[in-house]
């Protein structure tokens, strides 16, 4: 396979995971600021939308007031904003459409009809009482994209790409989450009430990394605890987002992609090996350790993964 076609289908699927986990945070943003919790500032759920986003910087810059109306034009419409939802739907476009014949016309479909349907909506009409549906509707789009890669794309090097691509941007975007919140999961986070603030931003956390419900099935019996939910995010494979699940995921496609080709390049022995980290970590060890450097440190070998990746197999 060329280069840039392998790096087409990486990115597109990045983009397309980029875009649910934006809209996934909005909507926990959106979620908290029409709950009263005690302790909660004025734009403390925006401000964990756009922190976690890795955008605050940006919007403080554009925006002098951090609220419902311009949170969701700089995360959802900006042109201006990298990580924007439009920005990221419209580069997953323009890298289906440069393999347009290397993938599937339902896939094709999916990420098109998407892009088409965006761009046609006025962010003046997306009202707060509309915002709901229409962050519905983005996620909807989002699974719609990855039933069809999952239900129609051949199991060869470009399905390997493509999942590479969507595990890669989803364990960044748990990395990073937990990482702007590791505060709250520190173990004397423990030791709150049930009003507290670290209570609500455990439920956060959870509701962004789509968790809270699989949580309670993990745990049945158990309060809701620091300890308990870094774990499940961190080294639960179980857990669709946790980082052990998505290394789990890169690791396995890397054998495939190395028996495929018949020869083994450096990120998939890299990919082994953080798969193997995290299977071997224990939660005790990563407090003992630190938390916030472990995350910090998971985040750079996982971009230093995807680079290896880029420069194995010739990105363009």
């Amino acid at each position: 396979m060329l280069g840039r076609t392998a790096s087409s289908l990486f990115w597109l699927s990045r983009y397309h995971e980029r875009a649910q986990n934006v809209a996934r945070l909005l909507e926990v943003a959106y979620r908290g600021a029409i709950m009263s919790h005690r302790g909660q500032e004025h734009g403390t759920h925006w401000a964990f939308a756009l922190a976690c986003s890795g955008c605050e910087p940006e919007f403080t810059e554009k925006y002098d007031d951090m609220n419902i109306r311009n949170v969701a034009a700089f995360l959802m419409f900006s042109k201006e904003n990298p990580v924007s939802v439009r920005n990221s739907l419209e580069l997953a476009r323009n890298n289906a459409r440069a393999v347009r014949t290397g993938i599937t016309a339902e896939l094709w479909e999916a990420i098109n009809t998407t892009w088409i349907e965006f761009i046609e909506v006025n962010p003046q009409t997306i009202t707060q009482e509309r915002l709901p549906d229409f962050l519905a509707w983005v996620n909807q789009r989002a699974h719609l994209f990855r039933g069809a890669l999952l239900n129609t794309i051949l199991r060869d090097d470009g399905y390997y790409f493509s999942q590479m691509g969507n595990f890669v941007e989803r364990a960044d975007n748990t990395a990073r989450i937990l990482n702007t919140q590791y505060w709250a999961l520190l173990p004397d986070s423990d030791i709150v009430d049930d009003g507290s603030v670290e209570r609500y931003q455990w439920s956060a956390i959870l509701r962004a990394l789509s968790g809270r419900r699989s949580y309670r099935f993990a745990y049945p019996n158990a309060r809701m605890k620091a300890f308990n939910i870094a774990e499940f995010l961190i080294l639960r494979r179980a857990m669709p987002r946790s980082l052990a699940h998505c290394y789990n995921w890169i690791s396995d496609t890397s054998e495939d992609l190395a028996q495929l080709y018949s020869s083994r390049e450096p990120s998939l022995d890299l990919a082994e090996s953080i798969s193997r980290d995290l299977s071997e970590k224990q939660m005790r060890e990563i407090y003992q350790d630190g938390l916030h450097e472990f995350l910090t440190d998971f985040i750079g070998k996982n971009n230093q993964f995807a680079l290896q990746l880029s420069k194995d197999y010739n990105f363009a």
